[in-house]
């Protein structure tokens, strides 16, 4: 039995629309004003969101994000710093108590992310999820070492030709799981290591090396450029394989809309932001 969620891409939004949206969302499934959603969009400006968790001033040269014309937001779930430009960003939303989503948060995310698994199939890379099985690897996750999102393993990687290709975060509240992440089409290391404190160069360039190890953006590994287009349609198409679903438009009300901008006040400001 084929279940309908409901599918909304919001295009290109300012970095507070975008995470007052999932959160307005989490909050319409809660409710039960709609079924579970996928939603895809992207980043008007090019924006570095840090994890709920995160030290801001601690670990983010604000003045470089600024004099690289970036936006910064903090999300409300956890992981690491992300630059979200060159991107498709995705968000599930889904009841904790849905039939076929598993209790514990790396099990559904793993059921999440088959319909990840299944739109970089179908752009017809190999890939895979990556379980870290060593106790050294095990103990990374919980102690990584750098605050950018993509140098951190984590239970069900998804990953091309040994390294990473996606980047998600999950959170539950109110008796529903928001996951979200960034499907990397194209990155400047180097642009995106400049926003970021280290003790010295030395250390940069080493985090900097292992970040090349590990990660990877679509277009360094295809054979042909991946347009963003290419990858809505693969990744829609994905969800709907990975999750045995099919989609409905989403169109918000007035009412809902509402809510999305009034909780984007939030994020945008100092108390959220800095979380004094």
């Amino acid at each position: 039995m084929v279940e309908t969620w409901n599918f909304i891409n919001t295009g290109s939004r300012d970095p507070y629309y975008n995470m007052a949206m999932d959160e307005a969302l989490l909050n319409f499934v809660s409710r039960g004003e709609i079924d579970p959603v996928i939603r895809f969009y992207t980043w008007d400006p090019p924006t570095l969101s840090v994890g709920y968790f995160q030290r801001l001033e601690k670990e983010i040269d604000i003045d470089k994000v600024k004099e690289k014309g970036y936006g910064l937001v903090r999300r409300p779930t956890g992981g690491r710093g992300v630059l979200h430009d060159k991107e498709l960003t995705y968000a599930v939303i889904v009841p904790e108590d849905h039939p076929e989503m598993p209790r514990t948060v790396t099990e559904a995310y793993k059921v999440i992310s088959q319909g990840l698994l299944e739109g970089f199939r179908s752009l017809g890379f190999d890939a895979h999820f990556s379980v870290p099985r060593s106790e050294e690897e095990r103990a990374k996750l919980r102690q990584p070492r750098s605050a950018v999102c993509f140098d951190a393993p984590s239970w069900y990687e998804l990953v091309v030709e040994g390294r990473k290709i996606a980047g998600s975060a999950q959170v539950r509240q109110k008796g529903v799981i928001l996951q979200h992440g960034s499907l990397l089409q194209d990155v400047d290391i180097d642009d995106l290591f400049d926003m970021f404190k280290f003790k010295n160069s030395r250390l940069k360039d080493k985090m900097k090396k292992a970040f090349l190890d590990k990660a990877v953006a679509m277009n360094d590994i295809s054979d042909e450029h991946i347009t963003l287009e290419q990858m809505e349609d693969a990744f829609a198409t994905g969800f709907k394989k990975g999750l045995n679903i099919d989609f409905k438009p989403l169109q918000l009300t007035e009412a809902q809309e509402q809510e999305v901008q009034e909780i984007a006040e939030k994020y945008k400001s100092d108390d959220w932001m800095y979380r004094k």
